[in-house]
């Protein structure tokens, strides 16, 4: 799911302003703050490191570009969050948790450390920006969640259309009764409807500020 993307796959180092001294090139601009390319190779590497993946030393042009895209609505969630007066309370807890996740994707604490540090990050980087995109995630499930509404009917068609043809290609044995998956499969659907308005969001969002993708 998209939410648990932008958690795990997504830790933004906020871009620095466009009328700071740079040395690389800027890519894109979010109204004057500016992502620049050094900013996007390592959003690739850290991406990976995150989900447990080998580095890789030239990125494809795709995940370059998702890359890319990720950090500019990262730059606009973020800005949002700040503004957003939530209560803070178990935000250090709930990345705590996130980093024992991707921990356990490693098969030690050496092998962990020897990836992260390859991506540019120390420890306390990247748990503060854990925590900066729990912010981000709580904002999106208190603003978006209570309209991502699923129905019975919709539970129901889900489980014969999509729930039993998925187990049939994974599993030989009987699938489990309606009543079993009732829990898993709401979530399931109210998560996609959650990503469908955040797009709209963001796309709301980006409206209101000017994105331009400069020349790589």
């Amino acid at each position: 799911m998209r939410i648990r993307f932008l958690i795990l796959s997504v830790l933004v180092f906020l871009p620095r302003s466009l009328g700071a001294s740079t040395v690389d090139r800027i890519v894109v601009s979010v109204g004057n703050i500016g992502i620049t390319r050094s900013e996007v190779d390592q959003e690739v590497r850290f991406a990976q490191f995150l989900d447990g993946q080998p580095q890789t030393s030239t990125p494809s042009e795709a995940q370059w570009m998702a890359a890319r895209d990720r950090l500019v609505e990262q730059t606009l969630l973020t800005e949002e969050a700040e503004a957003d007066q939530a209560d803070p309370t178990g935000l250090s807890e709930e990345a705590t948790r996130l980093v024992d996740e991707v921990r356990h994707l490693y098969p030690d604490e050496a092998a962990y450390g020897a990836a992260l540090a390859s991506t540019g990050y120390t420890q306390d980087q990247a748990f503060q920006r854990l925590i900066r995109n729990v912010r981000i995630v709580r904002l999106i499930n208190r603003r978006l969640r209570p309209n991502a509404w699923v129905d019975q009917r919709e539970i129901e068609t889900y489980y014969k259309e999509t729930f039993l043809r998925e187990y049939g290609q994974r599993e030989q044995t009987p699938p489990p009764k309606l009543e079993d998956v009732e829990t898993v499969i709401r979530e399931t659907l109210t998560q996609q409807k959650v990503d469908q308005l955040l797009d709209q969001w963001l796309k709301e969002i980006q409206n209101t500020r000017r994105v331009k993708v400069h020349s790589n």
